[in-house]
């Protein structure tokens, strides 16, 4: 696998220009509602989206609902994906078999990693990608329930980077 030249040890090229900084930080209220439900009662909160950082990462709260539910092993050639476990346990799958995370665990795939993640119970956890691609309408078109072709979901998914194994 390789890397981008900046990952030897240097920082990447500035992004910010100026001089003396700026306020640009926000802050997202934690009784904010959540931006997206699924029908299994799945939540999801956008904390920053890949719009919001200029593309460089998208990170959102995933809380499950009940039932178990989450994605079967795939993998994105673009993007990495990061999971830290907020509360309850919820099951990764690290490429090679399914692992059980508690809260505090952590768990990094970089582009071309297989992995899934399935979890129930309102467990709780942070979801993020670098760099940040626009995960909302992903998010969104699956909670919908819409229905597709098998032409349709290939270019769906395809089109948000996931191949599934």
């Amino acid at each position: 696998m390789s890397f981008p030249a900046y990952s030897t040890g240097a920082y990447p090229p500035d992004v910010y220009t100026g001089e003396g900084g700026e306020a640009s930080a926000w802050l997202r209220p934690s009784d904010t509602p959540p931006d997206l439900t699924y029908g299994s009662g799945v939540t999801c909160e956008y904390l920053v989206t890949g719009e919001q950082s200029g593309g460089l990462l998208g990170v959102y709260r995933w809380t499950f609902g009940e039932p178990e539910t989450g994605p079967d092993p795939h993998f994105h050639r673009s993007i990495s994906e990061h999971f830290y476990v907020l509360a309850g346990t919820v099951k990764l799958y690290d490429g090679r078999e399914w692992v059980t995370g508690s809260a505090g665990d952590y768990l990094y795939v970089p582009e071309g990693g297989i992995h899934g993640f399935r979890g129930s119970d309102h467990a709780q956890m942070l979801l993020s990608f670098a760099p940040g691609g626009p995960r909302e309408d992903y998010f969104e078109t699956l909670a919908r329930g819409e229905r597709m072709s098998g032409d349709e979901r290939a270019a769906f998914m395809l089109r948000h980077d996931t191949f599934w194994v």
